[in-house]
């Protein structure tokens, strides 16, 4: 049948370039703002941080033109603009930092930001259509295990603050999870669109709820044991947390089955209670969480001390801030990672806050969008499920610092401190842009004078 091509819609490439000015704008103007309201000057080293931030935005922009013309024009300004904003909250505290004599983590952070582009830009190029990844199924399964494992190696693992989740090689630290939500999700993704329909038949009825079938149980179980083992060996509720609600959210995506919300619910809140009582590490968290203002819970080490700073922090910040380097955000131990989003909001107040989040939103909402337009199915799991860890990372970071949930230690995506999130997320980004690029491109649809002809003979 003879086919034409459909007249490709514009990318909007100019709405992209526009969106990433602005961005990179957010980021420069907090590094600006810093040095003028803490010293009246201008930053010294103006010339050479802007032109990097620049640099990086027209690389990247300049890759995704090339590598991915037709994807969403969004997504990568959004990321942008987290990550300026998070660099220039570190460099403000590093500046706080410098006055008590303390090491600096911004010229490092900035490093891995490049490090981190470069690993995007690498995941375009090698993966230029999202469905190879599907042949990967079980090998990203057995690489996730084989990460997850590290760590628990005597010579490679790490062990810090009662949870062993690094890994220390060439005198760098990595946190494996980080990639394993990557590795999880490609398998999560595979697997369920294999096997959806045997998981989305209905079992018996109870409560008004159809549950699954009995002998359906075993992959939510399998995953239940890894977020256990997780909890468990390295004690890190806030990775078993993520792992575990990354493939219930991706189940329910792939089955419209609301019970396998309910029973993911019911088989993590009795695990999590089991693990507060057996470890005293995370039934320490629970006690910080319930107890927080407790004048002995406060005073106590690994107490809840950086919590309610965090809090006061919050708090004074108020509704539109103290201004860039007018705050004491240094006064939580963790500032620039674990309560990142504490600094953000004493020093950008609520109205500041708010708008991060809403840049979240945006972001977890292109994602979706991409799941939604892509014509395979494993290309929408697999946008969705990038797509939910994102989201379930920033709640689970948020909530912690506000005591919404226990503290996890996890890291928010894209402004905290770290290498392995930020290499992490910003292949995250890639695999996003490479869905969105497939569900956007302009398809081919038959000829409509092909059919008549054929029948008739003549046309071949």
């Amino acid at each position: 049948m003879a086919t034409v091509q459909v007249s490709p819609g514009r990318p909007r490439r100019f709405v992209e370039m526009v969106l990433m000015i602005l961005a990179v704008m957010l980021g420069i103007s907090g590094y600006v703002l810093t040095n003028l309201n803490r010293t009246g000057n201008l930053p010294p080293n103006m010339g050479l941080y802007v032109g990097v931030l620049i640099a990086f935005a027209i690389v990247a922009e300049v890759g995704v033109h090339w590598l991915a013309p037709y994807a969403d024009p969004v997504i990568l300004p959004i990321a942008t603009a987290l990550t300026g904003l998070g660099l220039a909250m570190i460099y403000r505290l590093d500046q706080s930092y410098i006055a008590r004599d303390e090491p600096i983590v911004g010229i490092r952070q900035l490093v891995l930001t490049a490090v981190a582009l470069v690993m995007a830009a690498l995941t375009l190029i090698l993966i230029k259509d999202h469905r190879v990844l599907r042949r990967y199924t079980y090998t990203s399964m057995v690489i996730s295990v084989i990460l997850l494992i590290l760590p628990m190696i005597p010579f490679l693992g790490v062990k810090h603050l009662g949870a062993q989740i690094w890994i220390r090689i060439f005198g760098f630290q990595l946190q494996p999870a980080e990639f394993v939500k990557i590795t999880l999700a490609i398998f999560f993704a595979g697997y369920l669109v294999t096997n959806r329909d045997k998981l989305a038949v209905g079992g018996p009825k109870i409560l008004g709820l159809r549950l699954p079938r009995l002998k359906d149980l075993g992959p939510i179980v399998l995953v239940w044991l890894l977020g256990i083992g997780i909890l468990v060996f390295q004690r890190d509720l806030g990775t078993s947390l993520l792992f575990f609600g990354l493939f219930v959210a991706m189940l329910y995506v792939a089955t419209n089955r609301v019970s396998w919300l309910v029973i993911g619910a019911l088989l993590f809140i009795p695990a999590a209670y089991l693990a507060m009582k057996a470890f005293p590490h995370v039934a320490n968290r629970f006690t910080v969480w319930l107890h927080a203002l407790d004048p002995a819970v406060y005073d106590a080490e690994g107490g809840s001390y950086q919590v309610v700073q965090g809090l006061f922090g919050l708090a004074n910040g108020g509704l539109f801030g103290t201004g860039w380097g007018r705050g004491y955000p240094q006064l939580v131990q963790f500032a620039q990672s674990d309560f990142i989003f504490a600094s953000l909001g004493e020093e950008l107040g609520l109205v500041g806050l708010l708008a991060i989040l809403l840049l979240y939103l945006i972001l977890v909402e292109r994602g979706l969008r991409a799941a939604l337009g892509t014509r395979d199915g494993f290309g929408k799991l697999l946008a969705a499920g990038l797509s939910f860890s994102i989201a379930l990372q920033v709640f689970v970071v948020l909530g912690g610092i506000t005591r919404v949930i226990p503290l996890t230690g996890l890291t928010a995506p894209f402004l905290a401190q770290g290498g392995s999130s930020m290499i992490s997320s910003w292949i995250v980004v890639a695999l996003l842009l490479r869905i969105s690029n497939a569900a956007r491109r302009p398809a081919t649809k038959p000829a409509p004078w092909s059919h008549d002809h054929e029948t008739k003979g003549t046309l071949s």
